[in-house]
């Protein structure tokens, strides 16, 4: 259920250029697990994702008058910045940033083999979109793992409609061709039951 008296992130960008430090806070509690999740998919790298999101959000607080509500909601303007610095650490790094690994909890063992698998086959997507280039998967991320649309995410990585489109459609592709061994053993696995 959503507060209808919460104000909307219009009211809290003028309160922030205005020095109001509480609205700024709003802005980046709304938002910054959005941002981290983006920078998150698009690295591979917590460690990357939190310093991606910390330099959204100081440039953000910098110059706030920046932001053109007729480019596009805030949020496509967050997701902007963050791409600008995801785009900057992955030149700057590498193109390919390896997943860290994540600790594992204790299964009960009556569920253990399916946690397995399915764990397994979450870190398998994980690999094939990060293994995507870079322009494919931002869209990917975008539209598919975020949500936007076509119109939203073209307002982010600042091209056309169609470009969205056409690299949306290409990326999915390439990561249908990589997941394709994963749907093989999963038919496999279910033929065996």
């Amino acid at each position: 259920m959503t507060d209808s008296t919460a104000p909307n992130d219009d009211d809290l960008l003028r309160e922030t250029i205005a020095g109001n430090e509480g609205a700024f806070t709003i802005l980046y509690r709304r938002w910054q697990g959005n941002v981290y999740r983006f920078a998150l998919h698009m690295t591979g790298s917590a460690a990357l994702a939190e310093d991606v999101t910390q330099d959204v959000f100081l440039t953000f607080m910098q110059a706030p008058e920046r932001y053109q509500a007729a480019r596009g909601p805030l949020v496509s303007y967050l997701y902007g910045i963050a791409r600008n610095h995801v785009w900057r650490t992955l030149r700057r790094d590498r193109p390919f940033v390896p997943l860290e690994d994540e600790a594992d909890g204790d299964a009960p063992d009556a569920g253990a083999a399916a946690a397995l698998v399915r764990s397994e086959a979450i870190e398998w997507v994980r690999r094939a979109v990060l293994s995507l280039p870079v322009h494919y998967r931002e869209v990917v991320v975008l539209c598919d793992l975020h949500g936007m649309s076509y119109e939203q995410g073209a307002s982010v990585i600042g091209c056309s409609i169609g470009t969205v489109r056409s690299r949306l459609s290409r990326g999915r592709a390439l990561l249908g061709e990589k997941l394709r061994p994963l749907f093989h053993f999963e038919r496999l696995r279910k033929s065996a039951r």
